[in-house]
């Protein structure tokens, strides 16, 4: 929905960027534990994520009136996931060892992804509008968050289950915010001129 009423209104106005690249280089990270794991799912599911992701990063990018900081948050990310893959692919050799610490890695990461849509948490109680919040990205992010902590509990993967859970916890302190603070109830109406 957020992509779409960026190419409606050609606009990036009360559309926040940071879940969208956090989400991004979150994908591709559960990609590589995918691979070395080789679990199908994984591969499926994060390969189109981070497909879709990626569009939306360029039409963001394409929209924004101010490309430079939305370009530098891009390319710090991607350096980030390069030095990533350089640790893990060159410098950890053992196949076992490479794969916890990619999983640690890709927990962290998630548990970074899920708390991102909080940052503005301050603004929104504040000024008492949930403007800046995405509810459909919302419910996403719990069913996501809900799939794969039972997802990681029927594997007994730890690395999958524990950062799913504070995507359930965000969720639903977002669906509280949505609550307690309705989207039409922030709407300001321009005074008519005799």
């Amino acid at each position: 929905s957020d992509l779409r009423q960026m190419l409606a209104t050609k606009s990036v106005e009360n559309i926040q960027f940071l879940p969208f690249l956090t989400t991004d280089v979150n994908n591709l990270s559960w990609l590589g534990y995918g691979c070395l794991k080789q679990d199908w799912t994984l591969i499926a599911v994060n390969a189109i994520g981070a497909a879709l992701q990626t569009l939306y990063i360029l039409a963001y990018l394409y929209y924004s009136p101010t490309k430079r900081p939305v370009l530098l948050r891009s390319l710090l990310l991607l350096a980030v996931l390069a030095a990533g893959y350089g640790y893990f692919t060159l410098l950890i050799a053992d196949g076992r060892t490479r794969l916890v610490r990619l999983g640690l890695f890709c927990s962290v990461f998630t548990i970074s992804m899920y708390l991102s849509p909080l940052a503005d948490l301050a603004k929104i109680v504040r000024s008492k509008s949930t403007r800046c919040l995405s509810f459909p990205l919302t419910v996403t992010t719990f069913l996501a968050s809900t799939s794969w902590t039972l997802y990681g509990l029927q594997l007994h993967d730890p690395y999958i289950t524990v950062p799913n859970v504070p995507g359930i916890v965000t969720s639903i302190v977002r669906f509280w915010l949505f609550w307690r603070y309705p989207p039409g109830q922030d709407k300001s109406y321009r005074p008519l001129h005799a």
